[in-house]
């Protein structure tokens, strides 16, 4: 497994997205994938305090809940990485002391644990100073709730600056980034973000690491898909998408294996990418995603899909 920037965390290569848990996936569903996922070797969980607010009768820490409650069912606590995220929950959506120091409390005793293994500024909030932000994130970490602190939803700019703070105050340091990335939204992404990345050692977890559930491959034209993302996935069912769902299709084949695992392993195999997140609602899906674990393409096959 591979660590996690420079921090001791070792995570398999695919991160189990858990927005769908309490949402799309009931708690006996949740369980079942989550307890697929641990014996496929996947150890690396992402969840956040608003998950899965948007759903009607539900107000947020819906995920958080259910993970908490698998957790304690285990006896392998130590051995899982639990991410979780906090500033976009109502009433707790900035990035002020008070909010930061509050969630994190809320979000351990919805998890079931003594400490977060990684927690993310889920996004950046202009309207608070970075050094009242940073420095909160900085007393979790000093107290023991939160091991690492990590980034979402920066720009390179206030990422750089964040960072610039972390080192001259003595924080904790960020030692990732969860950005939107895959092989058909990469804009957001490879260029300015990706050299601040790389500049500072962190690693990236993207998260729509299959496009919204686009590169699993069952979008295709004509094809009515029932999902609560089909709108969103649909739209990149344009002649760039449907170009890479020709390699992706090839290369599935060529290694046995699905088309979502062969988009994910491209992923996993950029520059300073750790894992890819992904998340599955039934067996089925997830059965979809696991092969990454150990899927390994070759550089020309990497090449090849990136140059689409």
């Amino acid at each position: 497994m591979p660590i996690l920037s420079t921090t001791d965390l070792n995570v398999s290569r695919l991160c189990l997205g858990g927005n769908v848990f309490g949402w799309t996936a009931d708690e006996d569903q949740s369980f079942a994938v989550l307890d697929a996922y641990a014996a496929a070797g996947g150890n690396f969980i992402d969840t956040a305090d608003v998950y899965s607010a948007w759903a009607e009768g539900n107000s947020g820490g819906e995920s958080e809940t259910i993970i908490g409650k698998w957790l304690a069912k285990r006896t392998d606590r130590d051995q899982i990485v639990v991410a979780t995220k906090v500033g976009m929950l109502a009433g707790f959506d900035n990035q002020k002391r008070d909010t930061i120091l509050t969630s994190a409390e809320r979000s351990l005793k919805r998890l079931g644990v003594d400490h977060i293994d990684l927690y993310y500024n889920h996004r950046d909030d202009p309207n608070t100073p970075l050094e009242e932000t940073l420095a909160a994130y900085d007393q979790l970490v000093r107290d023991g709730k939160v091991r690492y602190v990590a980034a979402s939803n920066f720009s390179a700019e206030r990422l750089a600056r964040a960072l610039e703070i972390q080192e001259r105050e003595g924080f904790a340091k960020f030692v990732a980034l969860q950005p939107e990335y895959n092989l058909v939204s990469r804009e957001k992404f490879e260029g300015d973000v990706r050299d601040v990345v790389a500049k500072n050692g962190l690693a990236t977890v993207p998260y729509y690491g299959l496009a919204r559930g686009f590169l699993t491959g069952k979008y295709r034209p004509g094809v009515e898909v029932h999902s609560p993302r089909a709108g969103a996935a649909s739209k990149h069912l344009d002649e760039h998408g449907l170009q890479v769902l020709e390699v992706l299709d090839e290369l599935a084949e060529t290694h046995r294996t699905t088309v979502a695992a062969v988009a994910l392993a491209w992923l996993a195999q950029q520059p300073t990418v750790a894992a890819p997140i992904a998340s599955a609602r039934t067996l089925e899906q997830l059965s979809d995603l696991t092969p990454v674990l150990e899927l390994e393409l070759t550089q020309a096959e990497v090449d090849r899909l990136s140059a689409i």
